[in-house]
Parts: structure tokens; sequence; C-alpha cells
């Protein structure tokens, strides 16, 4: 039994995986006929259940930042995940990128290693892709270790910032697991940013995308 996740019902071989306790609350809600809570240690709420098609899935939230992340996804292969789908929130970096936006994300970068890159499956990327047709473009993410603000210095490789995703397709090729990432721009360069109510909607369009993929 892994040290910090102690699950108290089945985990699936596939996970979805979210940053915030609360959007994994609501994606489970979204996406499973009949979620149970799988784990509420640490705050770290966790869901199981079955989608639509009767397909097992877990929705786990990975709390916040890259190691948190990488700390989650170790306990969670050890419990069984083969195959995971992060849905996380990201700031825009330039002008490239518009909130509101779908980004599947290609490489991530690490700040101030620009040279290493974290790469997702390319398998579950492109289903992603797919699956979204034109609601999600691809791109590069920097994971940073505090959120990003204007007029810090700007990274010098990816179109968008998060806490996470490096750490995670690190972690992953580690332990041998498929993953990808999908991330929400919920804020812009100038800091203008999504309402709440925006950021549930786009992470339920994604929440299933992501799911559909994974039943396959």
């Amino acid at each position: 039994m892994p040290a910090r996740l102690r699950p108290t019902a089945p985990i699936a071989a596939e996970a979805i995986l979210v940053g915030d306790p609360g959007r994994a609350l609501m994606l489970a809600q979204e996406l499973l006929t009949q979620p149970k809570m799988s784990h509420h240690a640490r705050g770290l709420w966790g869901y199981g259940g079955e989608t639509a098609d009767g397909r097992p899935l877990t929705i786990q939230s990975t709390g916040m930042g890259g190691p948190s992340a990488a700390v989650v996804l170790t306990d969670l292969a050890e419990l069984g995940v083969q195959r995971a789908i992060r849905i996380g929130t990201c700031t825009a970096l330039d002008d490239r990128s518009r909130t509101g936006e779908l980004v599947l994300v290609d490489e991530a970068h690490y700040l101030g290693r620009p040279d290493e890159a974290g790469l997702p499956s390319i398998e579950l990327t492109n289903a992603l892709a797919d699956s979204l047709e034109e609601e999600a473009r691809r791109g590069a993410v920097a994971s940073l270790d505090s959120l990003h603000s204007p007029g810090a210095e700007r990274p010098p490789a990816g179109e968008v910032a998060d806490m996470q995703t490096a750490a995670l397709l690190q972690k992953a090729k580690e332990l041998n697991l498929e993953i990808a990432a999908l991330l929400l721009v919920a804020e812009g360069p100038n800091q203008e940013s999504l309402d709440e109510e925006a950021v549930e909607a786009a992470a339920k369009r994604a929440g299933r995308a992501a799911a559909a993929v994974l039943s396959t």
C-alpha cells in the first residue's frame, strides 16, 4: 500500500488527474454514473466509478505544484494506473494563446532547463486531438515553481505556463506510464481571467474528451 494514497475503493487502470480537489468532484459528477470517493486524506480528493459506457475510471486530484503531482502519480502507478490524462489550467505567456482556449501539450519544460522537455504519450495526445478536432490546439508549456505574474521574466520555452505538467510527464516516463495533458488557458498575459462558470464549462468539455479517449 502506498504511503500517501490509501484508497477505500478500487483504482482503475485509467485516470484523469486534476490539481484542484473541487474540480475532481465536479468531473466525477459529470463523467461517472455513480461516483464514490476513493481517497480524501491530505485534501487529495479522489473518486472512482464507471463512465456511461461502463468503463472504470479514476479521477484524482494531485494538489498544487510539480512535487505533489509527481508523488500522487507514483502512488497511483503502484495502485495499478497505467494511463492518465492531466486536465489543468494555465496562464498565457504571449498573444499566441487566448483565454478560454484548450491547449494540448506537445512538450513541457522546467523553468531554467529549456532543453529538458517532458514529452507526452503520442498515442493519447493524437487521440485527444482527434476527439477535440478544432476545439484544441497543440502547444508547449513551461512549468514553474510559482504562478506566473505580469512583469515577471518570461520562461525561455513555452507558450503557456502552469505548475505541474513537466513534473508529471517526467515522472510518467520514469514509471513507464502513458500520459497526456490538456490545459485550459484561464488567464491571459495581462492577467485578464475567465470567470469560474467558463472555467467549469471548459473543464467539463476537456473531461468528456479525456474520458472518451481513455475508454478506448
